[in-house]
């Protein structure tokens, strides 16, 4: 990947309930419509979106700041802007 920085898409995680084997691309360079999924926005970037399986049937927080360093899941870092 370059030196190029995700787009701040939110600073709050996105919650999205899914079921268990469910599988969803992540959004990783922040210009998709459809945050916090991929829409194809990355194309001519050095960003790739990330493929999630929920591993069971709940809510799931993705982030939204793309800072996270558990990505795709939030884990506070738009606290620490």
């Amino acid at each position: 990947m370059s030196d190029e920085k995700a787009v701040v898409a939110a600073t709050a995680p996105v919650a999205v309930e899914l079921t268990a084997g469910q599988t969803v691309w992540w959004c990783a360079c922040g210009r998709s419509k459809t945050q916090p999924f991929c829409d194809g926005s990355h194309v001519g970037t050095g960003f790739t979106p990330q493929q999630f399986t929920a591993e069971k049937a709940r809510t799931y927080f993705f982030c939204a700041c793309k800072q996270t360093g558990k990505a795709p899941i939030c884990d506070g870092s738009h606290n620490r802007a």
